[in-house]
């Protein structure tokens, strides 16, 4: 597969060959899922399954980079973010808020990315267990395509850097709500000598995205793969890629979440202005980085789809502060980031048109089926 280098050739390569191949593997853990005998541990699975399927959709774009073996690595990269998902519901939305316990499970990452490594049990600080080898099963699906990339050792280490950055803020971003804001500013204090300037809640956006875990995993499987590449792939996503991504998550999740009470980084700006001024320092800094990696217009284009596809998300028109940022973030993105955004747009209205009215409207989920009510379409949210 050649790597798409303009808007509209991504598109098609994202409907012809990402997405039906991202669907084989989602179905395969689906029918795992509803064997897990464990039924809090079922719901879960389920739930991250059915409402963050475009992760999977999303993360799978990175595939292309892996050229010829573009499909082993959609395996990982689906494996992966379903991975990644499904911890994140047994943090956030189920029976516990011990750290000890979200430690434990997010063990199951790094077991993911050291093929060779033996599993054990995740689940031990938490009262569910028989999850009949599901996540076992994800740990292992991980390590079978690693051991299938020549290049794997070269970017072992750099894997395992910035998995502990995402496992450390699901740890304590998912505690008690009283703790995570301490907790988050100590973390980012032990790293904040290394990190260019910024502060510890746009710290924690850039470890929250698996971007740079993708982009990494795909360039391995090439030919010719060399110890440096492993440097300008992570500094060419974290912190800045990373960051951009999770912030555009947070900054449309506003009212939201301010609603139900829920952390968002974003509310840590001191003002509108400020806030608008940092994401446009991101963009750049983001827009700078990624020059700098093989296939540049592929990564430019990543950031301006970034940008198109969350602004085109129908949270971002909910207020007017919303609205004037991403007025202004679109216009620095360019032309890319105006297709994309355009491209939502139009699939949403589409959307409606197909799911409106009738009863007619439920045999249409068949074709354009729901990924979660927090999106309006598959370019809406195929990045978060």
């Amino acid at each position: 597969m050649k790597v798409p280098t303009h808007p509209l050739t991504l598109m098609i390569a994202i409907y012809q060959r990402i997405i039906p191949a991202v669907h084989i593997h989602w179905n395969h853990w689906k029918t795992l899922a509803q064997k897990i005998p464990n039924l809090e541990l079922r719901k879960q699975a389920l739930m991250s399954l059915e409402t963050k399927r475009f992760h999977c959709e999303g993360g799978a774009i990175y595939g292309v980079l892996a050229k010829n073996k573009c499909h082993l690595i959609i395996k990982f990269i689906v494996g992966y973010q379903t991975l990644c998902d499904y911890l994140d519901n047994l943090c956030d939305r189920s029976t516990s808020l011990d750290p000890q316990d979200f430690r434990a499970l997010h063990e199951s990452i790094f077991d993911a990315l050291h093929p060779g490594a033996e599993t054990r049990n995740y689940y031990r600080f938490r009262k569910e267990q028989e999850d009949g080898g599901y996540l076992n099963q994800l740990v292992k699906n991980c390590q079978d395509v690693l051991k299938e990339i020549p290049a794997y050792p070269k970017i072992a280490s750099t894997l395992q850097e910035l998995a502990s950055y995402y496992c450390d803020l699901q740890v304590h971003k998912h505690v008690r709500v009283e703790e995570r804001v301490p907790r988050l500013k100590k973390w980012f204090h032990l790293h904040e000598n290394e990190l260019p300037q910024m502060q510890w809640f746009e710290f924690s956006a850039c470890a929250g995205s698996t971007l740079g875990i993708f982009s990494l995993v795909s360039y391995a499987c090439n030919e010719g793969y060399s110890d440096g590449l492993t440097q300008r792939v992570k500094a060419g996503y974290f912190p800045w890629v990373q960051g951009l991504h999770i912030l555009l998550d947070y900054l449309i999740d506003r009212e939201e979440d301010r609603l139900g009470g829920d952390l968002n980084f974003c509310f840590y700006y001191k003002n509108i202005e400020k806030m608008r001024e940092r994401l446009a320092h991101f963009l750049s800094k983001a827009n700078k980085s990624v020059a700098q990696l093989p296939e540049p217009k592929f990564h430019l284009m990543i950031n301006q789809a970034l940008l198109g596809i969350y602004l085109a998300d129908r949270k971002a028109t909910e207020d007017e502060e919303t609205q004037a940022i991403a007025k202004h973030l679109l216009k620095l993105g360019g032309g890319g980031a105006f297709f994309f955004f355009l491209n939502g747009r139009l699939m949403a209205k589409l959307r409606q048109f197909m799911l409106g009215g009738g009863q007619g409207g439920r045999d249409q989920q068949k074709i354009f089926p729901p990924l979660e009510q927090k999106t309006n379409t598959f370019e809406d949210s195929v990045f978060e």
